[in-house]
């Protein structure tokens, strides 16, 4: 095995890091200011490792018969993890991802290129701004997963960003977004209240002890005018090795409770993760 050494540059939003796993000879964790962002295997572009990922990946899974490619915009790229991700799992999908910090962009494709032919554009700009000059009926899905530091930054919390990202999405199409919280979910439940104001179905995939308020973690929000295939995502998820579950329906509508959907001019960045926690993407 061949020796990799960490690499540590100050980009447009803060100080990256890339640190190689001593267990696997071609995988790396991608670090901004500290806080763990991507991990890639470049041998194995199949493999998740982090949990939200994997949940992520499941989703992306059940959207589409096995296999189909796919249209996919990501806003937020990280070391690209999931678009390398789609590559391999739907050869011959078109992906398209947004994300600010250009020398971040810069420094993964210098030490974690993307294989030749696997259909990704990247570019560097802010998200929504982007999303706003983006057509109509574009793309199958769309994955946030945008953060700021630990952060998912308040613009891309609001009714206005929702109703883009709808606008964005073909008929049927799919919204997935990494989300942050704990109890009593003030954020998460406001994040859910305004995704149903604009799509008629949603789902969420989260561990049992973050739903129930034990821990700060994260959640895969799910929205759609389409029913998502619930009992296959339910099974999926339940068989990783930090089993999650799938709340829809009724469970979501007493979830949301009283929650109201965010405008611009109230928006607030999702909270600070508490110390140690494993927030973000």
């Amino acid at each position: 095995m061949t020796e990799q050494i960490p690499v540590l540059r100050t980009t447009d939003h803060g100080v990256a890091k890339l640190m190689p796993d001593v267990d696997r000879e071609r995988a790396w964790l991608l670090t901004v200011d500290g806080a763990p962002q991507s991990y890639v295997d470049l041998d194995e572009p199949t493999h998740l490792e982090f949990e939200y990922a994997r949940r992520l990946g499941h989703v992306l899974d059940t959207v589409a018969p096995e296999g189909r490619a796919l249209d996919v915009l990501h806003l937020g790229g990280g070391a690209l993890t999931l678009p390398r991700y789609v590559a391999a799992t739907r050869p011959g999908s078109r992906q398209e991802v947004v994300e600010a910090d250009r020398g971040l962009l810069d420094l993964v494709a210098e030490y974690l290129p993307l294989p030749k032919g696997a259909g990704v554009t990247v570019h560097a700009a802010d998200a929504r701004a982007w999303l706003r000059t983006a057509p109509d009926d574009a793309a199958d899905v769309l994955i946030a997963d945008v953060f700021g530091g630990s952060r998912v930054p308040a613009h891309l919390t609001t009714l206005g960003y929702a109703r883009e990202a709808e606008r964005v999405l073909r008929p049927g199409g799919t919204y997935l977004a990494n989300l942050a919280d704990a109890a009593p979910f003030a954020f998460l439940r406001s994040q859910l209240a305004t995704f149903a104001t604009v799509f008629e179905e949603l789902a969420l995939v989260a561990e049992p002890g973050v739903l129930r308020g034990r821990r700060f973690g994260n959640a895969v929000l799910i929205a759609s005018h389409r029913r998502p295939d619930v009992a296959v995502l339910a099974r999926r998820v339940a068989a990783d090795a930090f089993p999650a579950r799938v709340e829809h329906g009724a469970a979501m509508r007493e979830f949301i409770g009283d929650a109201r959907a965010v405008e611009d001019a109230d928006a607030v960045p999702s909270p600070v993760p508490p110390g140690g926690s494993f927030g973000v993407g």
